[in-house]
C-alpha cells in the first residue's frame, strides 16, 4: 500500500515538474500574440484568419521554433501596455522600436523598417509636410505616425483614433483633410477606394525599424524569436512573405535570402 502510494505521489510530482518546466519551449504553453484586425499590409483579419506581412512572418519564426500562437485583435494604443502587462506575449503590428517603447517592452532583433505616406482626397490642397499647417489630420493614437505629425507639422490639428479603420473613414467623409498611415497601407487604402478618391501624395522612409515586442526581461522568448527570424531570413521566407504582402517595396540587403 505504503509503495503505491509513494508511486501516485511521484507520478504526481513529475507531471506538475513537467507543466512547469514547459514554459515557451516545444509542447508548453500557447503564445498570445497581440495584433490588428484592420492594418494591411502588415496586420490585419482576412475570412476570420489573421494574416499580413508581420504576422505571417511571425508565424514562419514559430513554426521554426515549434512555438504555439494564438492570434488576438487588439488597439494598437493598447497594445504595448498589454504585453508589458502580461495579457499577451508577443506584440505584432509593424512596431517601430523606439526609444520611448523601449521604456515600456523589449524587442526582438529588427524585422522591416517604417515608411509613411501622406494620404489625402483629390482636391485638398496637401502635397507634403509643409502643408499640413491648420489641416485636421488623422494619425493612429501612440504611432510613428502620431510623433512624426508632431515633431514634422507641429501647427497641424492632430486628430487621434484608435485604429486605421476609424482613421480611413474619416478621411473618405471629409471629417479630416488627410492622415498619415504606414506607406504600404495609405498606397492600399487608396486603391481599394477608387469612390473616395484617395492618393499619397508623399512617401516617406525612415529608418526606423520594426520589432515584435515581448515583455521586458523575457530573454528566452526574445532569443527564440530572433533565431527563427535568422533562419527564414537565410532561407529565404522573409522574401518570399515580403513580395506576398510589399511586392514593391524594396528588400533592405540584411534581408536577403542566404545571409548568416
Amino acid at each position: 500500500m505504503k509503495k503505491s502510494l509513494a508511486a501516485v505521489v511521484s507520478a504526481a510530482l513529475l507531471a506538475v515538474l513537467a507543466a512547469c518546466g514547459g514554459g515557451e519551449d516545444a509542447g508548453g504553453k500557447t503564445l498570445r500574440v497581440g495584433t490588428l484586425s484592420d492594418s494591411k499590409p502588415n496586420a490585419y483579419q482576412e475570412n476570420g484568419v489573421f494574416t499580413g506581412f508581420d504576422n505571417e512572418l511571425l508565424k514562419a519564426i514559430a513554426a521554426h521554433q515549434n512555438l504555439k500562437l494564438e492570434f488576438v485583435s487588439t488597439e494598437f494604443s493598447a497594445l504595448l501596455g498589454q504585453v508589458a502587462t502580461g495579457k499577451f506575449d508577443i506584440g505584432s503590428s509593424g512596431i517601430s522600436q523606439t526609444d520611448e517603447r523601449r521604456k515600456t517592452v523589449d524587442f526582438s532583433a529588427p524585422y522591416n523598417y517604417q515608411s509613411l505616406g501622406i494620404e489625402t482626397r483629390e482636391g485638398v490642397a496637401i502635397t507634403d509636410e509643409n502643408s499640413l499647417a491648420g489641416k485636421r489630420i488623422g494619425v493612429v493614437q501612440g504611432t510613428v505616425s502620431d510623433s512624426w505629425l508632431a515633431a514634422n507639422a507641429p501647427t497641424a490639428q492632430a486628430v487621434r483614433f484608435p485604429q486605421d479603420a476609424a482613421a480611413l473613414a474619416a478621411l473618405k467623409s471629409g471629417a479630416i483633410d488627410g492622415a498619415i498611415f504606414d506607406q504600404a497601407t495609405a498606397e492600399d487604402y487608396a486603391a481599394k477606394n477608387p469612390d473616395a478618391k484617395l492618393r499619397v501624395v508623399k512617401a516617406i522612409t525612415t529608418t526606423i525599424p520594426h520589432g515584435f515586442a515581448v515583455r521586458k526581461g523575457n530573454t528566452e522568448l526574445a532569443g527564440k524569436i530572433n533565431a527563427g527570424l535568422k533562419a527564414v531570413i537565410a532561407d529565404g521566407t522573409w522574401e518570399r512573405v515580403h513580395q506576398r504582402f510589399e511586392p514593391n517595396a524594396p528588400v533592405p540587403a540584411e534581408f536577403k535570402a542566404g545571409q548568416k
